[in-house]
């Protein structure tokens, strides 16, 4: 004959049940730090050995602030290291600024050194010097005499010892070079503004016909050919290349800053 178990209010929890809830309650107690503080009367006079349940609790418990200590370190070490990342980045990006703005200011350095050896190549070039250094005019423009076929003088005479260097009062292009007549051995320059200068009486000639000169290039030594009385040099502006289209000579120079 079967029994059936009886139920209701009176019915015993059976073993695994009474077992789970001792269980769950040691590990409250232990949470809660109430064990080691609750003993029976039994023990209460003496130490006593703690249980095996109270013994992993304590594993439990030490495990954990291990693991807990671990990961503190760890993000302190992440932490650290981020930090250290960024100072280095930092660090690099104040370099790149620091290289870039040296960069730019050896360029803009460059670049104003070019420019100002421009301004110096286009001074030079656009620059007008004496035909004879340190000289002076001896004869001056449209001087009246027998000594000139159309009966007043059509440039200056400028004061040179034979032999002395005549130089291109600007930068030009030579457009006659050669036996001159009365102006014996002379020099005709087309000058980069347009006008014509003239240098007569040459003892030798220096630059050749299509030749590019510069100023203050030597082109010639002075002497006393052609319809002469002595060594000079004999310099006339012009407004063509060939004679009559001649100028003031010292209001042509002293418009290009050369005082005579």
């Amino acid at each position: 004959m079967a029994f059936s178990r009886p139920t209701g209010k009176h019915r015993a929890p059976n073993r695994l049940t009474r077992r789970t809830a001792g269980v769950a309650g040691v590990a409250t107690l232990a949470t809660a730090g109430v064990i080691g503080t609750l003993a029976s009367p039994a023990m209460a006079d003496g130490p006593r050995t703690p249980s095996a349940q109270e013994a992993r609790l304590d594993r439990t418990i030490l495990v954990g602030d291990t693991v807990a200590d671990r990961i503190a370190a760890q993000v302190t070490a992440q932490e650290h290291e981020a930090a250290v990342a960024k100072a280095k980045a930092k660090a690099e990006a104040k370099a790149k600024a620091v290289a870039r703005a040296k960069a730019e200011r050896e360029r803009e350095a460059k670049a104003a050194k070019e420019r100002a050896a421009r301004a110096a190549a286009r001074k030079r070039l656009n620059a007008f010097v004496p035909p004879v250094a340190g000289s002076y005019v001896s004869t001056g423009y449209k001087t009246g005499g027998s000594l000139w076929s159309s009966g007043s003088h059509t440039g200056i005479d400028f004061h040179a010892a034979s032999g002395t260097p005549v130089h291109a009062v600007g930068a030009g292009t030579v457009v006659e070079a050669g036996w001159g007549g009365a102006y014996g051995n002379n020099i005709v320059i087309r000058m980069h503004d347009g006008t014509y200068t003239q240098y007569g009486h040459l003892s030798s000639i220096g630059v050749s016909v299509g030749q590019a000169v510069t100023s203050d290039q030597q082109i010639a030594l002075s002497g006393a050919t052609g319809n002469a009385t002595g060594p000079h040099l004999h310099f006339e502006a012009r407004t063509g290349p060939d004679y009559g289209s001649d100028t003031d000579p010292v209001a042509y120079l002293r418009s290009h800053g050369v005082d005579v």
